[in-house]
């Protein structure tokens, strides 16, 4: 048999008109002792109030942005009668329900909890339950201890699959949340602080205006997606323009072609783009390194490969030219058509998209006129290639035709800051108007 019991906000000390800032179970819901039901927040502290009683949640009486005080009916509970006499009524003591103050955020956790597991070593732990799926309605199941170490990590526990019992949230599964989505590729801001948790995406029924059509999202934009909102935020993006005139270039590339054709080669723009970005980044090598994951240091590469987007059929690809400042422009573009046409026929291996340092993205023979590009971290910069064109420029006597090349450079402001990535364009572009530069 069982009985209604009020659950009333317990003493949690000192405090007055404290803020609901989130509900952890709703109507209907089944909870046991000591289960979180909602977390209120004062000017000092955020705390978690727990279940006095095992049984289900019959009304809640409540919001969030409500205010409340000790003593305040905060829901309406079915409990076993037995397990109510066993209960004690006593209102639980701040000593005893609330949390300690939030420990500053230096303090909260070793940052060595949140490195990355050395590789082939996996955790010998139970496989966790999946977390719910998004717009599901459920809430994650954990303590007011793990709920609070989440938010100390800036962890969103609707991302966290649980290992303990009943799909529980654990403390150790936040903490291989965290080291999962470092050893990905996101580095934690150096020296960064405050609340990292980003909205979710609204859970909209596009079906309510009009007839839809749901189609699986492909394999590689799965993963290149993934990759792109971990660079997108975790790298201060700034975006330089520049243009190159590449009158004198094209006209000897044209001139090179019937050689190149000669050695089954098509001979196109990007081997000379290639070898300009190679001797640009062997002048200012901060472009040929990466940011140690601590922020604290620059890792310096000795080698120079750069990727080249490639568009196929399933979908943005980026394999590696290797040894690009090693190589002539014929070998250049060899390997560039071995690789394209191995990235149309998916049969990329990993080797060949691994091991870059600076990556191109050209969409001229698309068309479009500038084009801010994604950063491919760890990389610190990518260049964006759009459509040439021929536009009149002033040569000091008259306007003549010049074949003009749009840039954009994209890169990491915390390792290069303005004045470098005009240095770098300045620098490119200077190569790209007369090709024989490269042989200084």
């Amino acid at each position: 048999m069982t009985i209604q019991k009020e659950v009333r906000l317990p003493d949690i000390g000192d405090f007055k008109d404290v803020e609901v800032i989130e509900l952890l179970v709703a109507e209907g819901d089944r909870v046991g002792v000591e289960d979180s039901l909602l977390t209120l927040e004062s000017d000092k502290a955020s705390m978690e109030i727990p279940a006095p009683y095992a049984g289900t949640i019959s009304a809640l009486k409540i919001a969030v942005g409500e205010r409340i005080n000790i003593g305040d009916v905060i829901a309406l509970m079915e409990v076993d009668e037995d397990a109510a006499e066993d209960t004690p009524e006593d209102t639980p003591t701040a000593e005893a329900q609330a949390p300690a103050k939030a420990e500053p955020a230096p303090e909260a956790q070793p940052m060595r909890e949140a490195e990355p597991l050395p590789a082939g070593q996996p955790p010998e732990r139970p496989a966790p339950v999946p977390p719910a799926p998004a717009g599901s309605g459920g809430k994650p199941h954990a303590s007011p201890s793990v709920r609070r170490f989440a938010r100390e990590l800036g962890v969103d526990l609707s991302l966290v699959g649980g290992s303990g019992l009943k799909g529980r949230i654990t403390r150790d599964d936040v903490q291989q949340f965290v080291k999962s989505t470092l050893s990905g590729g996101a580095a934690p801001a150096a020296g960064g602080g405050g609340d990292m948790r980003l909205p979710s995406a609204p859970q909209i029924d596009f079906s309510q205006f009009g007839e839809i059509d749901v189609q699986p999202l492909g394999r590689i934009k799965k993963l290149s997606g993934a990759h792109l909102h971990r660079s997108w935020i975790s790298v201060p993006h700034v975006t330089q323009f520049d243009e190159a005139d590449i009158t004198d270039l094209e006209a000897f590339r044209k001139a090179q072609k019937e050689a190149a054709a000669r050695q089954d080669i098509r001979l196109t723009f990007m081997p000379f783009l290639m070898k300009a970005v190679a001797s640009a980044m062997a002048a200012m090598p901060e472009f040929n390194s990466s940011l140690s994951p601590d922020g604290e240091s620059l890792i310096y590469k000795r080698y120079l490969n750069i990727g080249v987007a490639v568009d196929t059929p399933n979908g943005l690809v980026v394999p590696v030219i290797k040894d690009v400042d090693k190589k002539g422009v014929f070998e250049l573009a060899g390997d560039l058509m071995t690789i394209s046409q191995k990235a149309r026929d998916g049969k990329l291996s990993p080797g060949d998209m691994q091991g870059g340092c600076f990556t191109i993205s050209s969409l001229g023979g698309i068309g479009g006129t500038q084009f801010t590009p994604i950063v491919n971290a760890p990389e610190v910069a990518i260049l964006g290639v759009s459509r040439s064109s021929m536009k009149p420029v002033w040569n000091g006597a008259e306007f003549a035709p010049r074949m003009i090349l749009p840039l954009a450079l994209s890169y990491d402001h915390r390792v290069i800051d303005g004045a470098q990535g005009v240095r770098f364009t300045t620098y490119l572009t200077g190569l790209l108007s007369d090709i024989r530069r490269l042989l200084l």
